[in-house]
Formats: C-alpha cells, sequence, structure tokens
C-alpha cells in the first residue's frame, strides 16, 4: 500500500518537475518573440498606415524603419532573458505612445513641426520634418530595451537604436548645414571625385567606350561627365559622398564590437578593415551612379531615382556580411582554442596517468626486492648452526 502511494507521489512529482521545466522554456520562448514584436510594432502599423512614406533614400522617408526593424530582429531572435510580463505591460505602453506620435502628425502636429522650423534657422524643412520621426522610434527602442534588459541592453542589442540615433543626428546635419555648408565633412569630396575620374577613364581607355571626348572631368565637388547620351554635370556634396554611411557604420560597428569578448587588438583590427571597406563600397557607388549616367541615361529624374537607392543597397548589404564574416571568424577561432584546450587536457590527464602508473610500477617493484630480501635474511639465518 505504502510503496503505491510512493510510486505515484514520484510519478507526479517527475511530471510536475518536466511540466515546469517545459513552461519555463515556453515562457523564455514566447517572451524573446514576444519582445521583438512589441518593439517593432510601430514600424509595422507605420509601414501600414503610411506606406507612401517609405522610400530606401536615407533623407526622404521612413525607409530606415525597417533596417532597424532588422536590426532589432536579429540581435533578440533566439535569446532566452527571463523577462516578466510587468516589464513587456511597460514597452507596450511605449508602443501606444510612439503609434500615438505618428497619428498625431496627420491631425496638425506635423504642421507645428514645419513651422517651428524657421524659428531654429533650418536650412532643409523636409530633413527637419523626418529627423523627428527618427528621434522619437529611437527614443522608443532605446528606452524600451532599457525596460527590458536594464543596464545590460547595450550589450543585448544596441544596433537598432544606435541605427536610428545615428540617423536623425545625420539628418539634423543635413537639416541646419545641407550642401557643402559643413566645410570638413565636405573636404573628402574631391578626393573621392578625383579617384571616380581616373578609374572612368581607365574604363573607357581598356574596357569599353562610354561615348566622345574625355567622359570624365572632376574639378572641386563637380564632376561633369560626356557619355552615350550627351553631357551630365553632377555637384556632390558631403551626403553623397558617403559620410552618411560612413557615421552608420561607425556606431554600428562600435556596438558589435563592444559586445564582443575578444582581445583589443582584433577589435581595432576588424573595425580599421571595415572603415577601409566602407570608403571602398561608397567609392563604388559613385562609380557606379556616374556609370549610369554614362551608358544608361541623362534623364535627372530617372537618375535621381538610382541615387536616392544605391547608397542604401549597396552599403547595407556590405555591413550585414561583413559582421557575419567577423562572427565567423571569431567562431572558428574560439573552436580552435576549445580543440586545442581539449587536447592538452587529454594529454595532461594521460601524462598524470602514465607517471602515476610508473610510480605504481616502481613501488611494487621496492616492495618486491624488499620482500625477497627478508626472505634471503631469513634463509640465511636458518642456515647458520
Amino acid at each position: 500500500m505504502f510503496r503505491k502511494k510512493r510510486g505515484k507521489q514520484a510519478l507526479s512529482e517527475s511530471s510536475k518537475s518536466w511540466y515546469d521545466i517545459a513552461r519555463k522554456n515556453t515562457f523564455v520562448f514566447n517572451s524573446s518573440l514576444a519582445v521583438i514584436v512589441v518593439l517593432v510594432f510601430p514600424i509595422l502599423f507605420t509601414l501600414i498606415a503610411y506606406p507612401d512614406t517609405f522610400s530606401l533614400s536615407w533623407n526622404q522617408g521612413r525607409g530606415g524603419f525597417l533596417f532597424a526593424m532588422v536590426f532589432i530582429a536579429v540581435e533578440l531572435i533566439g535569446t532566452h532573458h527571463k523577462i516578466s510580463s510587468k516589464r513587456i505591460g511597460i514597452v507596450i505602453c511605449l508602443s501606444a505612445i510612439t503609434i500615438g506620435y505618428f497619428i498625431s502628425l496627420s491631425f496638425g502636429l506635423r504642421d507645428l513641426i514645419v513651422s517651428a522650423a524657421h524659428l531654429y534657422n533650418v536650412q532643409l524643412v523636409d530633413s527637419w520634418e523626418w529627423m523627428w520621426d527618427f528621434i522619437v522610434m529611437g527614443l522608443f527602442v532605446g528606452s524600451s530595451l532599457g525596460v527590458l534588459f536594464e543596464k545590460k541592453w547595450y550589450k543585448v542589442a544596441p544596433a537598432g537604436a544606435i541605427y536610428l540615433i545615428g540617423s536623425a543626428v545625420i539628418l539634423s546635419l543635413d537639416a541646419f548645414f545641407p550642401y557643402d555648408s559643413l566645410g570638413p565633412l565636405q573636404l573628402i569630396v574631391p578626393g573621392y571625385l578625383e579617384i571616380d575620374q581616373a578609374v572612368i577613364r581607365f574604363i573607357d581607355d581598356h574596357i569599353m567606350n562610354l561615348g566622345l571626348g574625355i567622359p570624365a572631368i572632376a574639378k572641386g565637388n563637380l564632376l561633369i561627365l560626356n557619355g552615350l547620351h550627351g553631357p551630365f554635370a553632377l555637384q556632390v556634396f558631403w551626403p553623397s559622398a558617403g559620410v552618411h554611411s560612413m557615421i552608420i557604420y561607425t556606431l554600428v560597428m562600435l556596438a558589435f564590437l563592444f559586445k564582443m569578448h575578444i582581445p583589443v587588438e582584433r577589435k581595432i583590427i576588424y573595425f580599421l578593415i571595415g572603415t577601409i571597406g566602407t570608403a571602398t563600397v561608397n567609392l563604388i557607388r559613385i562609380i557606379s551612379l556616374s556609370i549610369f549616367a554614362l551608358i544608361i541615361t541623362t534623364n535627372v529624374h530617372e537618375w535621381e531615382s538610382f541615387h536616392s537607392v544605391a547608397g542604401e543597397i549597396m552599403f547595407l548589404p556590405w555591413l550585414g556580411v561583413y559582421i557575419v564574416i567577423i562572427m565567423y571568424v571569431e567562431g572558428k577561432i574560439t573552436r580552435r582554442f576549445q580543440t586545442i584546450a581539449t587536447n592538452s587536457k587529454t594529454v595532461s590527464s594521460s601524462i598524470t596517468s602514465t607517471a602515476d602508473h610508473l610510480d605504481n610500477h616502481i613501488y611494487d617493484s621496492n616492495n618486491s626486492s624488499r620482500i625477497h630480501s627478508k626472505d634471503d635474511s631469513i634463509k640465511n639465518n636458518k642456515d647458520e648452526p
């Protein structure tokens, strides 16, 4: 009777433990998905409610929200953090407030933002207007991560918030210092155009005919092209020279490298290689824009359509691929060190066991020699008269 009760009690405790484990794992899994959904819900709302405001151009809409959403999902998916329902509730409230901001834009708030531009001597009202969208979304994502993960939020998923705030900073620079008014950032433009001129002339001389006469002439921030469809002149300012992507790269890469537990020397090497890669991608973008005007069309509207998306479709894939490469390389290094550590432990344990075996063998030999010597001495004593 008692055995049956004990068996039932043990069975119930076992099933209860399995239930607790399953419930715990389910809670962690669902909370991870819930965090992603709650964080990106304002972006999804604006995408559904105002789809016309989403373009891939960095200063002509909310297309940057989509890239921030990708950063958030990539960093949080598959994570296992115990998050209480209370914290999720707070983030839901913040999400509702953020959505309220975007709804109120259509009910007079946008007009107030535009009318306030002249009070602060804003030069480009469009960049000023989009800047506030990125500020609000960046503050929402950053504050929500702070609520969910407290002081360690910047080690969990900082890329999305940093990308949004970085975009807001660049839009503010474009709003207050457009074109070539920001001298230090404009200094890199002539160098890019000189390289572009050299590459275009090399292509025209050795690869394919790009038109009659000299295909590219660079002078300061001016680039004069003469291709298959006639002349085309470009005046390049610092945002189009890749300063925008370099700032975004710096912020995102520093946040990514800060999370990694690797030596500082390797972090510096990765950052410098990525800086050179980002500058190269910017140069490829400028060359591709030149070739587009030389070969495809000199129509301003068609060229501008390509120009508005060329930066994002080149820079962001490069940044994602480079981060994946770093993770792959560091994974291989980690596995190699683990293999070396495992092999060293195996060798040391085998050496220890061999030494112990030798010690035991020597000990047994000594004992046997002592026993033989004692037997000999006993025999000798018996033989004596």
